[in-house]
């Protein structure tokens, strides 16, 4: 192959993959994986290492895609075209990414005299008790989906957990993410994949995480909108 001929090959893998990558980020998938960690299905990049240099990975991969399985949802809408972008552009994650920024930590006192310390702010810089909107978009999305079984306000119920005391106990913010969306269906809940995003789930977390530690009160907490 001439350096020329080579040249447009190098081209045309990298624009597969950008194009995979756009369609990616537009589809369901980031509800059960993420690029570098595990959601409810395995991280892109240990996809990624798990296949490389498997001559048949793109054709493993995108019938994969095509035809779900093992708790994945199929996705014959797609074409065998577009497919094979996505795993293209899940095939090129081999190199490791780099360390993300140490995240901000934010400190509130509690009425108990102790401190929290969180890795997102509750409230709206210099305008507490104003909660984020992030905060309060959790807060939308609680009280339109969760309360029916988890309680009005994240205050318990007779049909689900209360989900305060279960961020009180030790559950962090991965675990809230990976049961919400691969539900327990033995226990009558259900997947909010392919509904839900990863950030609106992320945000349900914040809000819940604000009233466990009795930060958000109950009701519609006060925000930028008012």
């Amino acid at each position: 192959m001439s350096k020329f001929a080579l040249l447009i090959s190098i081209f045309a893998v990298s624009a597969a993959a950008d194009d995979g990558e756009k369609l990616i980020q537009s589809s369901d998938c980031s509800s059960c994986h993420a690029v570098d960690r595990e959601v409810v299905g395995p991280a892109y990049s240990a996809v990624a290492k798990r296949y490389a240099g498997q001559a048949d990975a793109v054709n493993k991969l995108a019938a994969k895609i095509r035809d779900g399985g093992g708790g994945m949802t199929p996705h014959p809408d797609l074409t065998d075209s577009q497919r094979n972008d996505m795993v293209k552009w899940i095939l090129s994650l081999t190199q490791p990414r780099p360390a993300a920024a140490q995240a901000k930590q934010y400190s509130y006192p509690l009425k108990d005299g102790t401190t929290a310390t969180l890795d997102f702010p509750v409230y709206l810089e210099a305008q507490a008790p104003k909660v984020t909107k992030e905060v309060f978009h959790g807060y939308q999305l609680y009280n339109s989906y969760c309360y029916r079984c988890h309680g009005t306000d994240a205050s318990g119920s007779q049909l689900a957990p209360d989900l305060r005391r279960s961020l009180m106990v030790g559950m962090m913010q991965h675990d809230f993410l990976s049961i919400a969306m691969a539900g327990k269906k033995e226990q009558g809940m259900p997947s909010w994949a392919g509904f839900l995003t990863e950030d609106d789930v992320v945000h349900i977390y914040r809000y819940v995480k604000g009233r466990s530690l009795d930060l958000v009160p109950p009701g519609r907490p006060p925000s930028a909108q008012d």
